[in-house]
Order: structure tokens, then sequence, then C-alpha cells
């Protein structure tokens, strides 16, 4: 049975004037950012936690994310070129003709964007006095569903798609080729919808509430492990990978893994403890 399908939409959605493009990127990007804002307020607001404090979190969060992931992607993928046009690294104009165009944050590395929302929390954290692993696991349940929606829009982009099937089934990025491939994006959005649904039922069975971090190292094992089997599946996304027996994703999700794991130990080892 031929279960191929092409895949063609037109990445921009409208433009603002004739220089800022409204992408479905940035649409999706933004929406999964709500979704996960509104996850973790359902949980404040369940515990009893002003959402004020919230409020003020997400500001830290939203500018982690932002500058992690465009700094991890700029220093991760493409240092060459960005340290010939430093500019372009937080300021993503191009001259056309005699205008200056607005082209986008095209390039957004999850694993930095990672690291960028850790040291927001870890600088929220001492400026409120607040408990990190305490704030670490309740974010860590919404962060799933906003990197699905992340993922969402990149297969509405046509980009960071997989491998060929080899088969009679796959999607056909028409913008690139004419190929079935797999959709690596779909796979890994909805890896993460599993692993929030995970997290979500492991927080409801109170397991994770007198073990602050429990929470965090299930997240960080489950997602990143996701991410390393999933590259299996993938086209690398820049030259220098193609000699590599691990690409740069994998390589850099070995750390979380590693961490996560080290975590859960950690914690289980502690509960263990307090239960004897």
């Amino acid at each position: 049975m031929n279960t191929i399908i092409n895949w063609n939409v037109d990445s921009e959605i409208f433009w603002i004037t004739n220089s800022f493009p409204v992408k479905y990127y940035g649409l999706f990007f933004a929406c999964g950012l709500l979704l996960g804002f509104y996850i973790v307020k359902r949980i404040y607001i369940k515990e009893d936690i002003p959402v004020q404090d919230l409020d003020n979190l997400l500001v830290y969060i939203v500018f982690g994310t932002l500058l992690g992931a465009r700094l991890g992607h700029c220093f991760f993928y493409e240092p060459a070129y960005f340290l010939k046009n430093p500019i372009e690294i937080l300021l993503p104009i191009k001259k056309v003709g005699e205008t200056y165009k607005f082209i986008g944050y095209a390039g957004l590395a999850s694993h930095g964007g990672t690291i960028g929302v850790f040291f927001a929390i870890l600088m929220y954290c001492k400026k409120f006095k607040v408990n990190m692993l305490w704030i670490l696991d309740r974010i860590a349940i919404g962060v799933p569903v906003t990197a699905a929606f992340i993922r969402f829009g990149n297969f509405m982009n046509s980009e960071i798609y997989g491998k060929p099937t080899n088969g009679n089934w796959g999607v056909i990025f028409q913008k690139d080729d004419f190929i079935p491939r797999h959709p690596t994006q779909l796979y890994e959005a909805f890896s993460y919808l599993l692993i929030f649904t995970i997290l979500f039922i492991i927080y409801k069975s109170k397991i994770a509430a007198k073990n602050n971090g429990i929470l965090f190292g299930i997240f960080l094992t489950l997602l990143f492990l996701a991410r390393f089997i999933i590259e299996f599946f993938k086209e690398n996304q820049v030259d220098f990978e193609n000699g590599m027996t691990l690409n740069m994703g994998q390589m850099l999700s070995i750390p979380f893994i590693l961490i996560g794991l080290m975590i859960i130990i950690w914690k289980s080892s502690t509960a263990h403890k307090d239960f004897a």
C-alpha cells in the first residue's frame, strides 16, 4: 500500500509590512510556550502557589529559551559562519537591494535552549529565594508540550526532516526533493507528548511529592533519550556531521541523559533512606 504524503506548505503565513514575515514556526513556538505556561499555571493553582510568581518566572524562561537556543545553534552547528557574521546571532537581518529584511531565527538548538532555561531558572531562584529542584520538577511537566509544538513548527517549515524511508511510505518535502522521508519532526513531537503524559501521571500519583528533583531527572532522561534514538533516522543538519559516528544532536544528548540518570539515582537513594 502506498502511504506517501506530499508536503509543500508555505512556511510564511503572511507579512507585516514588506520586511517582517509571520511564520508557522514562530506561531507554533509561541503557542507551545503559552500552553506549557498554562499547564504549569494549573499546577501552581492546584498547589496554592501565587500565580504572580509564575508570571515572573515566565519572563526569565522566555529569554533563557530564546537566547540559549540561538547561541546553541550558532556555536554548536555553525560556529565558523557566525563568528564571521556576529551581528546575525541576535539580529537576523540581511540586506536585500536597498532595504534590510528580517529573515527570522531559522537556527534554534534545543540543547542550547535547555541550558538557557536552566540558567534562567537558576537566576530566578537566587533572586527570589525559591527551591530550584521544586521549580524544575514543575517546569519539566510543561516543557515537553512546548518542545512538541516547536517540532510541529519544524514540520510546517519542511525542516529537520528524516532520511529516506527507502519504501513506498513517508513524507515528501517538496521544497527540497521528491524522496519519501521519515517525518522525524512528528516522531519527536509525539514522543514529547508521550513524555508529558508520563510525567503528569507520575506527578498526579504523588510519587515525587516529597522528593524534589525526581521528575526533572526523569524528564532529562526520557526526553534526550528519545532525541538520541530519533537522530538515527534524521538527516544531518550540517556537513561536518557526515563523517561522525554519532551526530552533534546525539553527542549533546548524552550528557543530559547521564545527568538525568544521576539525579534519579541520587533522589531515589535519598527517598529510600528517608523511608528506612
